[in-house]
């Protein structure tokens, strides 16, 4: 029986620099050629999927945290933040002077002072992920085609997100606007980096159902790969969920299988293990 594969990309199909695993590519091509659906799943926006991820060969994309679903070229589902919530958003960090960057499937938009003030932030996002050179780190090497001075009043966003200065800046800023879903990321509760905005009750899991309507495909054949917070209601919705051995505590302890590391071909293992493909 064939399975709809949802892959989550940083942290899971690619460490966090970036780089991917010879396995991991193989493991997909394989599983298409043995008649499986592969899809990322990701809080990326389609402008951050840079060629190599879509040269692997895949059957299509879930961005921004389940906000756009796409299905061979074919947009299935995209909703936005308002020009009216995304002016609001910009505002209110503007006055918090909270440095953001906008999310845009026509790109990533940073604030004024991003990449001064996010350097720090993003070294020790690194950091925290045991890698090497994390001090050597800098805005553009995480974000290679982010665009500085661009338009931020914009009514093509996903979501947005903020360097956190204290937790309290992430519990104002959801006060102020309820009628969006807020997060955080890059650390548990007080230990976050990120805030992020986006729109109101959308998840990864929730995007799932609107490309299985789409495909006329059975939630049973499901199986869904992550390795942090935000792809546990993934991991719900699904039949079958595979956390990261490089994964949060969180992640592992709802999914019902843990795998190896990202960077130890843990995504090729489980593959092998699910019976997807041969070893």
């Amino acid at each position: 029986m064939s399975k709809i594969i949802f892959l989550d990309v940083d942290g899971t199909l690619v460490d966090y620099e970036g780089n991917l695993p010879d396995s991991a590519v193989y493991a997909i091509r394989k599983a298409r050629e043995n008649g499986h659906k592969v899809y990322i799943s990701t809080g990326r926006s389609k402008a951050e999927v840079y060629k190599p991820l879509w040269d692997i060969g895949l059957d299509g994309m879930i961005g921004g945290n389940g906000s756009y679903v796409e299905d061979h070229d074919h947009v299935v589902m995209h909703q936005l933040i308002t020009a009216e919530q995304a002016r609001r958003i910009v505002d209110w960090l503007h006055s918090r002077k909270l440095e953001f960057y906008l999310e845009s499937n026509n790109g990533l938009f940073a604030s004024e002072h991003f990449e001064e003030r996010g350097q720090p932030t993003m070294q020790e996002y690194s950091r925290r992920k045991g890698k090497p050179g994390a001090d050597n780190t800098t805005v553009r090497k995480c974000f290679p085609e982010m665009i500085f001075g661009g338009e931020l009043y914009r009514d093509d966003l996903n979501k947005v997100s903020y360097i956190l200065d204290s937790y309290q800046d992430f519990l104002d800023t959801a006060a102020q606007f309820p009628d969006m879903q807020n997060g955080t990321w890059g650390g548990a509760g007080e230990t976050a980096l990120f805030g992020d905005i986006g729109v109101k009750d959308i998840t990864k899991g929730n995007a799932i159902q609107h490309l299985l309507d789409y495909l006329g495909a059975d939630q049973k054949d499901t199986i869904a790969f992550g390795d942090a917070k935000i792809d546990i209601p993934m991991f719900e919705y699904c039949a079958y969920s595979v956390a990261m051995g490089s994964g949060g505590p969180e992640a592992k302890a709802a999914a019902d299988y843990v795998t190896d590391d990202v960077d130890k071909d843990g995504l090729y293992k489980a593959f092998v293990h699910l019976g997807l493909i041969e070893e």
